[in-house]
């Protein structure tokens, strides 16, 4: 866990705020990449503000010590919905966070993230970051999941990082207010 301390530290540094919210952490950082437009038709262009969530590797580390790996995900899923509550409220009260226009993660395991919690996903650029990002991902996945290489060999293809993007109006929909007391 060595390297997400050194991640996290540079991450605090380059961002414009950071926050924790349960098992998710968020660093508002300038959006560095092509222009993309979301289903609701937000543009994200180079250098707008956006919101880079990182999920709390340490948590599920741990969590993963005591319980089985499909029940880890059932309650890393559970954890999430309540983070991006608390990112919603954050976001809704804090002038700090007015100009985030969008939430972005970027993970391998994104199947049940993008309909469970409502993130469209993006591809990442072909370059040097996706590699590298590729190659951290499944190391981190051999890492923790308990049939360790075998998870991954045979389903690289399927292994692909993707980008999750949520806009700012599609948060408030989505964790709002008005959407917790439903």
């Amino acid at each position: 866990m060595g390297w997400e301390r050194v991640f996290e530290l540079f991450s605090r540094l380059r961002s414009n705020y950071a926050g924790e919210f349960g098992i998710c952490k968020m660093f508002v950082t300038k959006y560095r990449g092509k222009s993309m437009q979301c289903e609701d038709g937000t543009w994200i262009q180079d250098g707008d503000w956006i919101g880079e969530l990182h999920l709390d590797n340490r948590q599920i580390l741990a969590m993963l010590q005591s319980n089985e790996a499909n029940r880890v995900a059932l309650m890393t899923a559970r954890l999430a919905r309540s983070a991006m509550r608390q990112i919603c409220a954050e976001m809704q009260r804090n002038p700090q966070l007015s100009q985030v226009k969008a939430l972005q993660g970027i993970t391998l395991l994104h199947r049940g993230i993008t309909h469970g919690l409502g993130f469209e996903t993006h591809r990442v650029e072909q370059g040097a970051f996706r590699t590298l990002t590729t190659s951290y991902l499944r190391l981190l996945l051999t890492v923790f999941h308990p049939s360790s290489r075998k998870r991954i060999d045979g389903h690289t293809d399927k292994l692909i990082p993707l980008k999750l993007v949520m806009t700012r109006s599609a948060l408030i929909r989505q964790f709002g207010a008005e959407k917790a007391l439903v």
